[in-house]
């Protein structure tokens, strides 16, 4: 990996399609406005109307940009599948399984399962599913999911993936966050036994400046807590334009490799592009595969291109 990569190194991506999940702010914001700026054509898919105002943000801040706002709540397995077979487009050169939610108040999804779960694993899982048959019939395609050097907090607990024996917020961001890098570890690895160049990869932003940290606090109306993360946010994290680095090389540096995890480097919290620390539970075929079953019971989206493994 060259030192000091940054978005000046993002190849052109005129003629390609990138779909990037909670692309109206923070890390998928930037994401967005750097694959646009690069002439690729953004879908942003995002819960609510602050997509449109995002879509609205970014034709103003790069001239001729090909940007839309799609509607997709990753919460809701319905709105998923809408997704999938009503707006997202035949030719997906880029998926970008951006969003998610960090150690909020204990909550449920539209479909029963514990919060942090269901919107950072599960919705991608059945969103990648879903469009995974348009990513395989396009060349050089990759499918980059943001997971968190936080993973490390905690393995995932196969006897209660949903948390219903007891919730810890941030043990469940963990294991949402392990769940995330197992998730890429079985997608690269099937997609190597079938034969495809299909390039599934995991990245991380580090510690950036994006509205995460003090979502939590803000649901709770927690002012001391808020303001707390808003000043490590001032003080320590690095802009979000920054933090959208590692994504963006995972998703358009040449010769990225199936199951990288990229960061930023060298102490994973801040700087260029680098190979970062995983746990190494984070590579477990077996932990994979188990992860993976639950996964296509639980949503009731499966890879049958893929076959069995």
């Amino acid at each position: 990996m060259s030192h000091g990569w940054n978005a000046d190194d993002i190849p052109d991506q005129r003629g390609r399609t990138a779909v990037i999940t909670g692309a109206n702010s923070g890390i998928g914001l930037n994401t967005a406005r750097e694959l646009a700026r690069h002439g690729a054509r953004v879908l942003l898919a995002c819960r609510d109307d602050r997509g449109r105002a995002a879509e609205s943000l970014l034709r103003k801040a790069v001239t001729g940009a090909d940007v839309a706002f799609v509607p997709l709540d990753l919460a809701d397995l319905r709105s998923v599948r809408e997704f999938a077979t009503a707006h997202a487009p035949e030719r997906i050169d880029l998926l970008i399984n951006n969003a998610g939610v960090m150690a909020l108040p204990y909550g449920t999804t539209a479909d029963g399962f514990e919060r942090q779960f269901g919107v950072n694993h599960l919705g991608h899982f059945a969103l990648t599913g879903l469009l995974l048959p348009r990513l395989l019939d396009t060349p050089g395609a990759r499918v980059v999911t943001v997971s968190s050097g936080l993973h490390a907090l905690a393995d995932i607990d196969m006897g209660d993936l949903n948390s219903e024996r007891g919730y810890r917020r941030w043990i469940a961001y963990g294991r949402s966050k392990t769940a995330n890098l197992l998730f890429v570890h079985e997608l690269a690895r099937r997609l190597t036994r079938a034969g495809s160049r299909l390039v599934a990869a995991a990245a991380h932003p580090g510690y950036a400046s994006t509205n995460l940290q003090s979502a939590a606090a803000r649901m709770e109306n927690r002012r001391a807590a808020e303001r707390f993360f808003e000043l490590g946010n001032r003080i320590v994290a690095q802009p979000a334009s920054a933090g959208a680095l590692p994504t963006l090389y995972a998703a358009t540096a040449p010769g990225v490799r199936p199951d990288s995890f990229t960061g930023p480097g060298p102490l994973g919290w801040r700087g260029a592009p680098a190979p970062s620390w995983r746990a190494r539970r984070t590579r477990d075929d077996v932990r994979g595969e188990r992860l993976w079953v639950a996964s296509e019971q639980l949503t009731g989206v499966t890879y049958p291109e893929l076959g069995t493994v």
